[in-house]
C-alpha cells in the first residue's frame, strides 16, 4: 500500500460511508464595495519599487518621453496615440514574435483595474492593454490607469473583472530572490515599472 492510499483510507474512515456535503458554502467573508484609496495604491507601488507619476491625460506623452524617449516601444493596437510622444518609435503589436518583442526597449499599455490594498494592477487583454506577452518581454513597462479604476481590495477587483479574459496581475517590477535572499529583478518580466495615474474620467 502506498502512502497515498494510506492517507486516503484514513480520510474515508474518518468521514464515514456517506459524508454529507454542505448545501450552501458560506460566503460571509469581506464583501466588495470598500472605499478606494489612490494614495494608498501609490504608496504600495512605491514600496514595490515601481515609479508612480500622477498627471492629467494630456501630460501622459511627456511622461512617456521622460521614461522612453528616443527608444523603440511596443504598443497594443487600441492604445490612445495621444499618449505617445514623437520621440519614441512605436511598434504596434500585430502578433509580433517573441524575438521582435525582446528587441524593443519598452511597452506602454492601459489597465483594467488596480487594487489599492495590495498595490496590484490587473490587465485583461483589452485592445488598449494587448496580449500578455507584450508586457513580459520588454525591460520597461509604462502602465496608464485612471483614478476611478482603483478599487479598495481584491474582492472589489474580482467583482469588476471577467474571469473568462486573460488576466495578468502585476505587483511591481518582476522580482525574485535566491536562497540567500538576494533580490534579482527582471527574471520573468520588466525590471522597471512606471505607473501613470490619471484623474477620473471616461474610458479612453
Amino acid at each position: 500500500m502506498s502512502s497515498r492510499d494510506l492517507v486516503l483510507g484514513r480520510l474515508r474512515a474518518a468521514l464515514g460511508p456517506d459524508p454529507a456535503a454542505p448545501a450552501d458554502v458560506p460566503r460571509d467573508y469581506r464583501p466588495a464595495g470598500g472605499p478606494a484609496d489612490v494614495d494608498l495604491l501609490a504608496r504600495r507601488l512605491t514600496d514595490y519599487r515601481a515609479t508612480v507619476h500622477r498627471c492629467a491625460d494630456g501630460e501622459v506623452a511627456r511622461v512617456v518621453d521622460e521614461v522612453l524617449g528616443g527608444r523603440r516601444v511596443v504598443v497594443p493596437p487600441g492604445l490612445p496615440r495621444r499618449w505617445l510622444p514623437g520621440t519614441v518609435e512605436a511598434v504596434t503589436d500585430d502578433r509580433l514574435g517573441s524575438a521582435r518583442l525582446a528587441a524593443v526597449d519598452g511597452v506602454v499599455t492601459a489597465a483594467a483595474v488596480a487594487v489599492a490594498e495590495t498595490g496590484t494592477i490587473v490587465l485583461d487583454g483589452a485592445p488598449d492593454q494587448g496580449r500578455r506577452i507584450i508586457t513580459l518581454l520588454p525591460d520597461v513597462h509604462v502602465c496608464v490607469l485612471r483614478a476611478d479604476q482603483v478599487v479598495a481590495g481584491l474582492p472589489d477587483a474580482v467583482a469588476r473583472l471577467d474571469p473568462r479574459r486573460p488576466l495578468t496581475w502585476i505587483s511591481g517590477p518582476s522580482a525574485t530572490s535566491d536562497i540567500e535572499l538576494d533580490r534579482v529583478e527582471g527574471v520573468h518580466g520588466p525590471r522597471h515599472l512606471h505607473v501613470v495615474i490619471l484623474p477620473p474620467g471616461p474610458p479612453s
